[in-house]
């Protein structure tokens, strides 16, 4: 199975970021929102997509900042070391709480609409 990005497509800001991956990172994935996806044949619940981006590939399950490294590890070469830079344990976790806090104000971001408040 190819990588899958899977993201929420209810949300304006989240759908923007995804055009974004889509169109200049360029990852090697089937980038689809979780509304669309079949989530059981991906390993993933409603409430794993509900929190976070998910990167399924292989049967591995990364969630937040780890699937956004994965992303962009697989794109064009610019962002790779971003990615890499990611993958670093210590990153990652400094990463989660900057990642919860986009996460919980996406709605007041550019692009966001009331729609991306997390119900």
């Amino acid at each position: 199975m190819s990588a899958v990005f899977v993201f929420d497509g209810d949300c304006a800001f989240c759908s923007m970021t995804a055009r974004f991956t889509e169109q200049w990172v360029r990852p090697a994935a089937t980038i689809v929102p979780w509304q669309r996806a079949d989530l059981l044949a991906l390993g993933l619940t409603r409430e794993q997509c509900a929190e976070a981006i998910q990167w399924v590939s292989d049967g591995v399950v990364l969630s937040g900042p780890a699937a956004a490294g994965a992303a962009l590890r697989s794109g064009v070469w610019v962002w790779r070391p971003l990615g890499w830079l990611l993958r670093l344990p210590l990153v990652e976790r400094l990463a989660w709480p900057f990642y919860r806090w986009v996460s919980r104000n996406r709605h007041r971001l550019p692009g966001g609409t009331p729609a991306c408040a997390i119900r």
